[in-house]
């Protein structure tokens, strides 16, 4: 330790010190056990100690700033960043599946920015060949009952001399309004309600619908009814404009209702036919100012349905009987549906708003 200026040391101590240490080295060099580890010993002449003296005599020497110590730590390797990716969710489709079913019921789906129609049919591939298995299954006997080369058959509209005064017109608009509708369902669910997918859907529900066109033109006495495509594209449109303007799904409704008759049901023919009532139903709870009011349970009809056109009445001299009919209903999805939490339950109330159960709604005749 060296002595501080306040402390000096005197020089026959110092001179004392360093003769001790150049001793020590010596002896330490000589060893046999380093003889061979050194290549020389180092000799301290009395000059030098001398020198060394006088370096400490006016205090304590300038020594030579040690060098730096330099220590190589390893470095760790640099941690690639993680950019996270932003995922864009729909939250307006399907509102109010969410309000109806609570926040816990919501499935998030990525949403696809862009319209794109092959994305689209990828998307509901399985969907779209159920259905189109199903309308196969149902025209695939025609190929079989006598067909002819495909021909045209012009039908009129809803004129007293027509087959079924014009129901069955409306029957195809509603199929491919449904059809339109079930597709536009499942492209929101699978894309995230995807921009344009409401047109994909009408444009599938259209062609499905001239697909049993084709069937028709190869019938006995029937044939490509450009009637019939003009309302298939009359009902897949409503099915556009109706998830295109916001809120309007929630306000209006294309319904049918079939209405017993002797034999309860009947599933082909001009009976059954005149089962059918098509009507449009203003839901008043879809209206902000009856949200809170018992009249949110309250639906507005109008709609059209034909009697007396079989062929056994128009036999006995009967003239077929058109009507237009207004009248008022119970919104049942309101009632009994709206908060449901079960999967049952919430595609029952999606159903109640393409089909009337009998009964349920009180109707008058605006014409005879």
């Amino acid at each position: 330790m060296f002595a501080s200026p306040a402390r000096r040391t005197s020089r026959p101590r110092i001179a004392r010190l360093a003769a001790d240490f150049a001793g020590l080295s010596a002896t330490c060099l000589a060893a046999p056990a380093w003889a061979g580890e050194l290549p020389h010993a180092i000799a301290v002449s009395a000059a030098e100690l001398a020198a060394l003296d006088t370096a400490f005599a006016d205090g304590t020497p300038d020594l030579p700033a040690p060098a730096p110590t330099v220590i190589d730590l390893p470095v760790a390797a640099p941690v690639p960043s993680t950019e996270v990716t932003p995922i864009r969710l729909d939250l307006s489709a399907g509102q109010e599946d969410a309000a109806a079913t609570g926040p816990d019921q919501r499935v998030m789906r990525a949403r696809r920015p862009n319209a794109s129609f092959g994305a689209d049919v990828a998307s509901i591939k399985w969907e779209l060949g159920a259905v189109a298995a199903y309308y196969t299954a149902i025209n695939a006997p025609k190929l079989f009952m006598n067909p002819r080369a495909p021909r045209f058959k012009r039908e009129g509209w809803f004129g007293l001399d027509t087959t079924t005064v014009g129901v069955d017109k409306l029957a195809h608009a509603y199929s491919a309004y449904v059809i339109s509708e079930v597709l536009y369902y499942r492209l929101k669910r699978n894309t995230g309600g995807a921009p344009g997918i409401q047109y994909t859907a009408a444009a599938l529900a259209a062609g499905i619908m001239l697909y049993t066109e084709a069937y028709d033109a190869i019938e006995p006495d029937g044939g490509w009814s450009w009637e019939d495509v003009t309302m298939n594209t009359a009902g897949a449109a409503f099915s556009v404009l109706r998830n295109s303007v916001p809120g309007l799904d929630q306000k209006l409704d294309y319904r049918l209702m079939i209405v017993p008759n002797d034999k309860f049901f009947v599933s082909k023919g001009k009976a059954h036919f005149q089962q059918q009532r098509y009507f449009f139903a203003l839901k008043l709870s879809g209206f902000e100012a009856f949200k809170r009011s018992p009249l949110r349970l309250l639906e507005l009809h109008l709609g059209y349905h034909g009697d007396d056109f079989l062929n056994s009445d128009r036999d006995a001299g009967i003239r077929p009987k058109r009507h237009i009919f207004v009248g008022a209903g119970i919104n049942l999805r309101e009632l009994l549906f709206k908060n449901s939490r079960s999967r049952i339950g919430r595609a029952v109330g999606e159903g109640l708003d393409y089909f009337q159960p009998p009964y349920t709604a009180v109707h008058t005749h605006l014409t005879d």
